[in-house]
């Protein structure tokens, strides 16, 4: 995704190599002069990478957030913590985190919307994922 972006204009700012040591390491990344048909933003992007768009307001910030056909995790950062949450809940996202980076927590549900999945995993409502309920009904005839 990284090279195909960069083929079409991307500039990686720092990274964008795999590092070199045994295993499967890549460098943390992050591409400026992004554009929405870069596989970095068209597509799922799981890696240590950053791509970097310049928006002038939240109303603009939203709509590119948004414009993707997936929605696992958001990230809103600011000083203003309910300005934060107020913008990140016009975010189309399964999770949104609020001054933190995208994780899981065994403790939390978390999964995403739109192409991003259905349902949840892990937290009370991951196990309710992984079980099969099953109604039984008994009609009392003597009663």
């Amino acid at each position: 995704q990284v090279e195909k972006s960069v083929a079409q204009g991307a500039t990686v700012l720092t990274g964008g190599r795999r590092l070199d040591r045994d295993g499967n390491f890549y460098a943390p990344t992050v591409l400026t002069d992004v554009t929405h048909d870069m596989p970095v933003l068209a597509e799922e992007t799981f890696g240590p990478v950053v791509a970097l768009i310049r928006v002038d307001d939240d109303d603009q910030a939203v709509a590119v957030a948004n414009s993707t056909e997936y929605g696992l995790a958001a990230s809103v950062w600011s000083r203003d913590i309910e300005h934060a949450v107020s913008v990140g809940n016009r975010i189309e996202s399964g999770v949104l985190f609020v001054n933190s980076l995208v994780m899981s927590d065994p403790r939390v549900p978390f999964g995403g919307i739109k192409r991003s999945g259905y349902g949840r995993e892990l937290g009370a409502a991951g196990v309710r994922e992984f079980t099969n309920l099953r109604t039984i009904w008994i009609a009392r005839t003597d009663a």
